[in-house]
């Protein structure tokens, strides 16, 4: 039996990729600091931010970043990001930018607006960036508002992400009271069954 050949797998293609990932988010958040526009990291970058500040080795990498802003800034954001070397795009109905005119979509910026449901059908509007603090490089959604904006997206990657919070102690069931029932049983479900 001959065994498989893994002709493109490359270790330096991953370390490539997740480098990648840091500098966009280094990048894209250094310019909005530059032009004092509030923002906050969301997503799983932001879920590495918190997991790391108890376990550096338990993070899990992301292939894109995600920003929340304010919509009325967003004429602002374009500029800032622009001049950084982003390309502003609308892909899929969601406001985004590309790492120049070929990048993709799918490893880009994405922008969430605070206060606006991400979704028609989600229960909850994404939080305001007062809640939001300042990592060594960069501003941070609070931890009770990325595990908020979790449980209402609840795909399987939130519910990778929640467990990781988790096995980390960063959320228990003392979380339960802090969210509306609907989240809060979709929390109960991942703190039963912690194997999403």
């Amino acid at each position: 039996m001959i065994a498989p050949v893994a002709g493109n797998i490359s270790w330096e293609r991953m370390v490539e990729a997740v480098q990648k990932v840091e500098d966009r988010l280094l990048r894209s958040t250094a310019a909005l600091d530059a032009a004092k526009i509030p923002y906050a990291v969301i997503g799983g970058n932001a879920v590495a931010s918190w997991v790391s500040t108890v376990d550096p080795g338990a993070v899990r990498n992301t292939k894109d970043v995600d920003l929340l802003v304010r919509r009325i800034d967003l004429p602002a954001v374009v500029k800032a990001m622009e001049s950084v070397g982003f390309c502003y795009a609308k892909t899929f109905g969601v406001d985004a930018f590309v790492d120049g005119p070929e990048g993709r979509p799918s490893e880009g910026v994405h922008l969430l607006f605070e206060g606006e449901k991400a979704k028609e059908s989600d229960e909850i509007a994404t939080p305001s960036l007062s809640e939001s603090v300042r990592a060594p490089r960069f501003q941070v959604i609070s931890l009770e508002a990325i595990v908020r904006m979790k449980l209402t997206s609840f795909r399987i990657k939130d519910q990778t992400h929640l467990v990781d919070l988790m096995q980390q102690g960063l959320i228990d069931r003392s979380w339960l009271t802090k969210f509306p029932q609907v989240l809060a049983s979709r929390l109960q479900g991942l703190l039963d069954h912690p194997n999403p």
